[in-house]
C-alpha cells in the first residue's frame, strides 16, 4: 500500500504527514487533524472506538489523494486514520496537503476529510456516559446498533 496512506492503531504525529508531503516546488501545506471531543448533540462522550477494513481503508485513503491531484494538480497528500480505542482530545486522522499556493491547499484539505467520511470504510462506535452506538458511516447517516459488518461483508459488497 502507498506510504503516504494509512490505518495505524499508534498516536498519531501530524509530522509524519507533514514530512511526506513538504517538497521544494510546493509553498504551502495544509494540514487537519480530526480530534475526539468531549460533547456530541449534547451527549457526554468517554472515548471512542474506530475500526476499519483495513485493506479496503488503505486504498481508499490513496483513491481521495489520486482525486485531489485530479481536481487541484500539482499536489502531494498524505492520511492517516487512527483505529482502536481514542480518549478525549487524541487524534483520530491527520491530513496534509501541499500545493504550490494556499487556496489549493485548504481547498484539497476539506475535500480530503469530507471524501474520507463518504467513502471509507472506518466505523465509529461512541461510548457515552449513558450508553454505546456504532455508526455505520462516519457522516452518522447509517447505524449498525449491534456489530460493524464483517470483513466478509465487505468484500461482497
Amino acid at each position: 500500500m502507498d506510504k503516504n496512506y494509512w490505518i495505524t492503531d499508534q498516536p498519531i504525529e501530524i509530522d509524519d504527514c507533514i514530512q511526506k508531503v513538504t517538497r521544494p516546488e510546493a509553498g504551502a501545506v495544509s494540514t487537519f487533524l480530526g480530534i475526539v471531543r468531549e460533547f456530541t448533540h449534547g451527549k457526554k462522550t468517554l472515548f471512542l472506538e474506530y475500526q476499519a477494513y483495513i485493506p479496503m481503508a488503505e486504498k481508499k485513503l490513496a483513491q481521495i489523494g489520486e482525486e485531489i491531484e485530479e481536481k487541484w494538480g500539482d499536489t502531494r497528500t498524505a492520511i492517516v486514520h487512527r483505529i482502536g480505542r481514542l480518549e478525549i482530545s487524541e487524534i483520530a486522522v491527520g491530513i496534509a496537503v501541499s500545493t504550490p499556493h494556499r487556496k489549493d491547499a485548504f481547498e484539497a484539505s476539506k475535500y480530503a476529510i469530507d471524501r474520507i467520511k463518504e467513502i471509507v470504510p472506518i466505523w465509529k462506535k461512541e461510548h457515552w456516559e449513558d450508553g454505546t452506538k456504532w455508526l455505520g458511516d462516519q457522516k452518522e447517516e447509517t447505524s449498525y446498533e449491534s456489530q460493524i459488518p464483517t470483513e466478509e461483508e465487505m468484500k461482497n459488497g
